[in-house]
């Protein structure tokens, strides 16, 4: 099932997309979404008669993280590898916090403290309920779903400040969507589903999920031991390589085969 956050000019509201996606991430043409009366993570699915055109409706960013958003930094050897890092021995956390959310077609801004913004294409994994001290075989009881993320990092801050709050942390840094999926498990990204970035049409990342060195269980069992998630807290993998710089005027894609695309522009921050 694929639930999208959306607004058709009112107040948001959830609904289930219902249509063909095809490999590259683009719904059909009859694509519409029947409307659900509240948040499914909290009141469960409850279909309304409401239809309403996906051509026809603004998708939002499908989820809010009640807290936080949870980044792992290096989990592909080979992006690892093209900044000069050794892989590393646990997972590498870090936090984005939720106002650095974003929907699809929403703009990334572009701030004047960097002059080095890159994209970051990755698998975000949302929870379904509150957690701690999960067991990697239980990591499945607590998934809501999957969506598309881009962790948009100023990397020069990144360099020099030696740590991630700020060059990743920013307004508008963590594009999410453009719905969750959630009738994938663990094991379909761990058998492989391509991951890829596209800037202006070209192509910049193309990798597999089955490259993860740290699979979505262990990732959920490691953060559990430190951390309590909530509902709605959102989980980002890593990125595989061909991270690179962006600029204003830029639109940057991303899309996970089952799943979708997730489009966005760059501008300039005022």
């Amino acid at each position: 099932m694929r639930i999208a956050r959306f607004t058709a000019g009112e107040e948001p509201m959830y609904g289930v997309v219902t249509g063909d996606i095809d490999e590259f991430g683009q719904p059909a043409d009859d694509t519409v979404l029947v409307g659900l009366a509240g948040d499914p993570l909290y009141v469960g699915i409850k279909v309304l008669e409401q239809q309403y055109k996906l051509s026809e409706v603004k998708l939002l960013a499908p989820v809010l993280p009640r807290s936080k958003v949870v980044g792992i930094g290096r989990n592909y050897a080979d992006h690892a590898a093209e900044l000069g890092h050794e892989v590393p021995a646990e997972p590498l956390m870090f936090l984005k916090p939720n106002t650095s959310v974003i929907g699809p077609g929403d703009p990334i801004q572009y701030p004047p403290q960097t002059s080095d913004l890159h994209y970051e294409g990755e698998l975000a994994v949302v929870i379904g309920r509150i957690c701690r001290d999960i067991p990697a075989e239980q990591a499945t009881d607590v998934i809501h779903g999957y969506t598309i993320a881009n962790d948009v990092t100023a990397r020069d801050l990144q360099r020099s400040d030696g740590q991630f709050t700020r060059a990743k942390g920013f307004d508008s840094f963590c594009p999410l969507g453009p719905w969750i999926e959630t009738d994938l498990d663990p094991h379909d990204f761990s058998v492989g589903r391509q991951l890829q970035t596209h800037l202006n049409g070209d192509l910049v990342q193309d990798g597999s999920t089955a490259d993860l060195i740290f699979d979505i269980p262990t990732l959920i069992a490691h953060i559990t031991s430190v951390m309590t998630l909530l509902p709605g807290d959102v989980i980002l993998t890593g990125t595989p390589a061909g991270v690179g710089p962006m600029q204003p005027g830029d639109e940057v894609e991303v899309s996970i085969s089952g799943i979708g695309a997730l489009t966005n522009p760059v501008v300039k921050k005022k």
